[in-house]
């Protein structure tokens, strides 16, 4: 396992990267052991949880 702190790092040369892909599940694995899933939730390698933040689809009417 690296030594990442959190997938929600700001610099490209200090962020996580995927080490095991499973879009079939809506799930990847990243090198410091966090669990990110397609609705950008996360579980972390302590057990700690960072829930979703998708943007809600009225929001995204309005944008486009």
């Amino acid at each position: 396992m690296c030594s990442h702190r959190s997938s929600s790092a700001s610099s490209d040369d200090i962020t996580p990267h995927i080490v095991a892909a499973h879009p079939e599940q809506g799930w990847n694995l990243l090198c410091n052991g966090a669990i990110v899933f397609d609705d950008t939730g996360e579980l972390l390698p302590d057990g700690s949880v960072v829930a979703p933040h998708r943007v809600p689809t009225a929001e995204l009417a309005v944008a486009a």
